[in-house]
Formats: C-alpha cells, sequence, structure tokens
C-alpha cells in the first residue's frame, strides 16, 4: 500500500513503515510491518530465550543490563539527535529524557534481587510446624506498547524492569517513533547477541492488536486513555494481564506562602516541555487570590521568551502528531468564547506544525480546556480563595496521574490530598526520574506501576512456599483427625484469637 506523505504522518509504502520528521517532512527511516505471523513468531521467539535469560539468574541479567547502560551513557548524543529527528523535541530535552531512562536501566539492575530474591516471611502461631517463603517469579514475555511523545524513557521504564525481573519482551514502538524504538533493541542486541531478549515489531495499530493477542504473558500499555481501553478489551480475551498507563490532566497548586518566582519557573517548565505534549503536563494551575496577578504575570514574562522552532536555539519544537493540532486549536477556542481570555497567546498561536505558548485566564471549569487533555503548550490559570478551593478543583476530574503544589505550611499536607498516583512539592513532574518510586496514576490515568519496587514486581509473580518443619501439633489438615483433635482446635482458637485485641 501507498499514502500520501505528510510531514510527521507515518504512511506504509511497500510493507514499510516510512518514519518522517514532524517540521521537516525528512525522512527518518523504513522498518518492515509485522503482521499477526510475525508477531507471533517473534513471541515465540521470546519464549524461547525466556528460558536463557532465567537461567543466568540476577547476577547474569545484572551485568548485561549494567553494560547497556554503559553503551547507552556513551551514545547519549546520539540517541537525543534521533529522537529529535523523529519526534520534533529540541536535543536538550532528549537529552534529559535518555539520561532518565539510563538511570532507570542502572536501577533496575542493581535492585531486582533485592525485590525479588527469595526470602523467609514470618510464619503464623496456628501452623508454627511450617516455615514461610516468599519469592517472585518472571512472567515470561512481556509486550511493551511505547508511545512518541518520550520514545526512551517510557518503553525502558518498562522494558528495563521487565528484563530485570527474567522476562524477555517484544516491544512494538510507536508507528510516529519506530526509528528510536529499533535503536533501542538494536544496542541491546550488541552487548546481548546470543538470543532474541528483546526484539521489536513495528506497524499501525494492528500490530498491537496483535502484541495483545499473541499469547504474551503481560501488556505494559502507554498512550491515550481511549486506545488504552481498546488494549484492555482486547487482553480481556485471554485474561492477558495489563498494565496501563494513560492520559493526564496534572494541575499545580500555588499557595499563598510559595516561592512565586520559583513556581512560576517550574510551572512554564512543567506545561511547555516537549509543546506540552507531556502526560504529565502542568494544564492546569490553581493560584490562591493573594498570589495570583504575580504569578500570572511571571509565567507570561517567562513563556514569552521562549523560542519555537525546529533545531539550534529553539526551546519549544513542532507538535508531534500533526492531528494533535485540531485538538489545541478546539480547546483554545473554546475557551476564548466562553469568556477566556488569552494573557499570552491565544489563537494566532497556532501556526502548523508549530503551537506557540498559550497561557488561559478567566476559563470556566467545564470547558473543554479544563475538562480534557489538550497534550499541547497550553496552560489554564485559575483564581482560587484558599488551598481547599485549590484541591477540590485540582481532583474535580477522571484523570489522576500526577501533580503539584508550591508552598510552605501546607504544600506537603496539600500534596497528599491531590487523587494522583504521584505528586511533587515545590517543583514539578520530579517523580518520573526517581527510579526509586512507584509511577502510575489513577482513574483514567490508567492502573499498575512501573518504576521502582512496585515496578520490578508488576513484571513478576509471586509464589508462596511453605515447609513442613515438623509433626503437626494440631491435626486440621487430615482425615485422620478425631474428635478430641477437633476440640484441640477450638481450644486453641479460643486461647490464640479470643482476645479483644
Amino acid at each position: 500500500m501507498t499514502a500520501t506523505r505528510a510531514a510527521g504522518v507515518p504512511v506504509v509504502e511497500s510493507g514499510e513503515l516510512v518514519s518522517t520528521n514532524p517540521a521537516t517532512g525528512e525522512e527518518v527511516g523504513r522498518f518492515p510491518v509485522a503482521d499477526a505471523d510475525d508477531v507471533a513468531a517473534a513471541v515465540a521467539r521470546a519464549q524461547v530465550a525466556a528460558d536463557w535469560w532465567v537461567a543466568l539468574g540476577h547476577a547474569g541479567r545484572r551485568a548485561r543490563l549494567l553494560r547497556w547502560r554503559g553503551l547507552l551513557a556513551q551514545r547519549v548524543e546520539e540517541a537525543a539527535a534521533l529522537v529529535s529527528r523523529e519526534g520534533g523535541k529540541p536535543v536538550a530535552e532528549a537529552i534529559v529524557e535518555t539520561a532518565s531512562a539510563i538511570d532507570h536501566i542502572d536501577w533496575a539492575a542493581r535492585n531486582a534481587r533485592r525485590v525479588l530474591g527469595p526470602r523467609r516471611v514470618r510464619g503464623r502461631l496456628a501452623l508454627a510446624e511450617f516455615s514461610a517463603h516468599l519469592e517472585y517469579v518472571p512472567m515470561g514475555v512481556v509486550g511493551v506498547i511505547g508511545p512518541w511523545n518520550y520514545p526512551v524513557v517510557t518503553p525502558v521504564g518498562s522494558v528495563a524492569y521487565a528484563l530485570a525481573a527474567g522476562n524477555t519482551v517484544v516491544l512494538k514502538p510507536s508507528e510516529y517513533t519506530p526509528a528510536v524504538g529499533q535503536w533501542l533493541v538494536d544496542t541491546f542486541a550488541e552487548i546481548v547477541p546470543e538470543q532474541p531478549v528483546l526484539q521489536v515489531v513495528h506497524g499501525l495499530g494492528e500490530v498491537g492488536a496483535a502484541l495483545c493477542h499473541s499469547g504474551v504473558d503481560k501488556i505494559a500499555f502507554t498512550g491515550s486513555t481511549a486506545t488504552g481501553r481498546k488494549v484492555m478489551a482486547a487482553c480481556a480475551e485471554t485474561l492477558t494481564p495489563v498494565l496501563i498507563e494513560a492520559g493526564g490532566k496534572d494541575a499545580l497548586i500555588v499557595d499563598d506562602d510559595a516561592d512565586v518566582a520559583a513556581a512560576a519557573e517550574a510551572c512554564v517548565w512543567g506545561a511547555l516541555t516537549n509543546a506540552g505534549q507531556t502526560c504529565l503536563a502542568i494544564e492546569r494551575v490553581y493560584a490562591v487570590a493573594p498570589v495570583y496577578d504575580a504569578f500570572v504575570a511571571e509565567v507570561v514574562r517567562r513563556a514569552g521568551k521562549l523560542e519555537v522552532g525546529y533545531g539550534d536555539g529553539y526551546d519549544i519544537g513542532p507538535i508531534t502528531m500533526p492531528k494533535q493540532i485540531d485538538v489545541i486549536r478546539r480547546h483554545i477556542d473554546d475557551a476564548l468564547s466562553r469568556g477566556g481570555r488569552a494573557v499570552l497567546g491565544g489563537r494566532d498561536a497556532v501556526e502548523p506544525p508549530f503551537v506557540k505558548p498559550t497561557i488561559l485566564v478567566d476559563v470556566p471549569e467545564d470547558s473543554a480546556a479544563v475538562r480534557e487533555e489538550t497534550f499541547g503548550p497550553t496552560l489554564v490559570v485559575t483564581k482560587v480563595a484558599d488551598v481547599d478551593e485549590a484541591i477540590r478543583l485540582a481532583n474535580d476530574t477522571a484523570y489522576g496521574l500526577g501533580g503539584a503544589v508550591f508552598g510552605k505550611r501546607r504544600a506537603v499536607a496539600a500534596a497528599r490530598r491531590l487523587r494522583t498516583g504521584m505528586a511533587s512539592v515545590n517543583s514539578v513532574i520530579t517523580f518520573i526520574g526517581m527510579s526509586s518510586l512507584p509511577f502510575g496514576g489513577v482513574g483514567h490515568s490508567g492502573f499498575g506501576r512501573t518504576h521502582g519496587d512496585d515496578g520490578l514486581r508488576e513484571f513478576s509473580r509471586s509464589k508462596a512456599i511453605t515447609t513442613r518443619r515438623g509433626p503437626s501439633a494440631l491435626k486440621a489438615m487430615t482425615f485422620e483427625r478425631t474428635p478430641a483433635h477437633v476440640a484441640r482446635i477450638v481450644k486453641a482458637v479460643k486461647l490464640i484469637y479470643g482476645r479483644s485485641r
């Protein structure tokens, strides 16, 4: 099939997926499109490789993952240049992303044995003749469906933890960034050439669907909430467990004792980094009345200095997925038509493939710009009476990924009250780089966790083992028990558990 090309829009030509730069239309790469049989074959290879990978043990996997980490660290500029060419983001942003991914590989490799290794667990008095042990075993083959907006750190956040836990992985990168996905798999193969422990399959949505039906032991998906529902439905047919990291509508709360300049600096980056194409982007701000005017002025001043374009010297790149421009434009138009004001940018800020920073105020809470994920360089700032009102409005959404609070006296308490999987205090989005902490959301932002101890366990199965140490004092689990044994059980239950505390 041959399709008309448009900059940044993936097309299939003669069985190959063609990837292009969203700003220039430059061809970045061509990759063979997998069909259902190709996906099944990749999973079959991964199942065979899993035996070899598991047999290496924690020490063997750790050594190989650390060598992969070292290779990526030495080639970080190469990775960043490819991310920029294929997705459009500034090279500096791509370096920060790749550095975070490298740290995740390091943490997963170094901590897998501690988190997942066999351990003795305290038993119970009623079963004193048994010892209890717990261990975590690999699931087998994990399918990872990655996004385009962070094509290194996000898939690596699943891939590295799944590999460290002893699984093999089949990666389906976004059709908008196949070159980056292929690069990750190729670099891993340089370190682990013996077996296809990490493989890649390319294509459009039907390839992701095929991966869901392929017999993998788990799917880790990152993308929109709508597509997440489709992934869940597909996996439900075979009872394949899923991890879903979906959309967000993150809010920042600015209290009256906040450092306004610091809050504005963090807000501008959190809202506009990667052209706002971040599931964790700050899309809403609730600023307490005494600091509202100063905060808005400082945000406008800082955002107004940012340069938009593609190449060296620009702070904000193009919108990677061209159809998202229509969403951004609709949200701006809706906000302005309903009484909102653009204190920076506005309708004229939309200049495909770019969108300049747009700061909106006086926007109704039921507008699309407040209720729906925009995924663009826009921000809605709302004045509130106090932190309680800010928390109520911040939580009034179906999403629940991350959030942030700037302030002193009430900041940590307010962060705890946010209905989110993660929160930052006097910073934004810092939890994505904290390898030791779990990452994931609630509500329409998904479920399951990557990163940290929880991320390693996410790609493992707990296995409980009991071992007899001696004869049973209470003959409960046998048909040899007598009425006297039953009476002894009753007496023991009352003695052990009959107290009120």
